[in-house]
């Protein structure tokens, strides 16, 4: 037997109220991936190594739900060649993104690195450094706009559980971190390997949902007046039903025009808007989950037809329905004894 390789050498950036799920989620997938190594075929891998580093002197972090991390170092005393590179995300980030001499070290560490990643609202402290400007990025969906804001020569993915834009990667809100470094680990290992580690960590290879960090219920602000509330709730329940501008009206005793008015200003979107994002997630979920033709899931989901629920999906989710089914689909369920088992669904990692 041949000598077994290093591990790869991971270094989490952690500050005082850091998210400590940023930290522990994708620490463990990668602490999951050794002990998976130990005990299978990876050619001769020893998996990974992680650091935790400080932005700090003082190795004790007390994170944002008050349990402290000890860190095995500082960023100003961390020595030797780093494989991947992670920033976390939390409530401290906005003061951790305003450290000049963190700032500098990661510009000058980010060159020598193989791969370079934040976790959430980690993607702040990367954007202050420099280190996303003229790429596509992501971060959690309550941030993505002031990131936008904030620094404008980022290309903002609002949708994306994890973007990867050349040897960078930022990653969605808080357990979207885990779904990074798997991917991580396919890319390192094979799916075989990362499939291993979903199912011990009971993680999905792929998460169903796809590509959107939230769903079109908790993106569209719910109404202030108690009967439009009602009728939101009531439209996700009757999708496939005339939901025209006119019978809403109605329901809620209002003329057309007045309606419209009312709805954009507390909802923030248009009623037909409003009703196009439910029925593209309510026929998401059906071509992920069901075998149904796409033009019987556009019948079901009111569409009409499948031609129109084609237009309405590369407006929302930028791909056409054939295309989301074919890269999010799960797989059929697999025999007991089959290697693929519950979690085995085709990979995602969006570039």
């Amino acid at each position: 037997m041949g000598e077994r390789a290093s591990a790869r050498r991971v270094v989490v950036v952690a500050f005082p109220q850091v998210n400590i799920l940023d930290v522990a989620g994708p620490s463990e997938v990668f602490n999951a991936t050794s002990l998976v190594a130990a005990g299978a075929e990876l050619g001769g891998s020893e998996g990974y190594e992680i650091e935790l580093i400080a932005t700090v002197r003082e190795p004790s972090l007390e994170t944002s739900s008050g349990i402290r991390l000890l860190a095995h170092s500082d960023f100003a005393r961390c020595r030797g060649p780093i494989d991947t590179l992670l920033v976390a995300g939390g409530p401290g980030v906005w003061e951790a993104a305003k450290d000049e001499e963190l700032l500098k070290w990661l510009r000058r560490t980010a060159p020598r690195v193989r791969r370079l990643g934040s976790v959430c609202t980690g993607a702040f402290v990367l954007a202050a450094a420099g280190l996303l400007d003229g790429r596509r990025a992501t971060t959690h969906w309550e941030r993505c706009e002031q990131l936008a804001r904030e620094f404008p020569k980022i290309d903002i993915d609002l949708d994306s559980i994890f973007v990867r834009d050349g040897n960078v990667s930022t990653s969605a809100g808080v357990t979207a971190g885990m779904d990074l470094a798997l991917a991580f680990v396919e890319e390192d290992f094979g799916r075989e390997v990362a499939l291993r580690v979903a199912r011990k960590l009971v993680m999905f290879l792929q998460r169903p949902g796809g590509q959107s960090q939230f769903s079109s219920l908790l993106h569209l602000q719910a109404a202030d007046r108690e009967p439009l509330r009602a009728l939101q709730t009531w439209v996700v329940e009757h999708l496939a039903e005339d939901l025209s501008n006119e019978r809403l009206a109605e329901r809620v005793w209002m003329s057309p025009r007045n309606f419209a008015r009312v709805f954009r200003r507390e909802v923030g979107v248009t009623p037909a808007r409003f009703i196009e994002r439910l029925r593209v997630e309510a026929a998401r979920r059906r071509l992920e989950e069901s075998a149904g033709s796409i033009e019987q899931v556009a019948r079901e989901c009111g569409f009409g037809s499948a031609d129109s629920m084609r237009r309405s999906f590369v407006r929302v989710i930028r791909v056409p329905p054939s295309d989301y089914r074919a890269r999010f689909q799960s797989e059929p369920p697999a025999a007991p004894d089959d290697e693929e088992g519950p979690f085995g669904m085709q990979p995602t990692m969006t570039s």
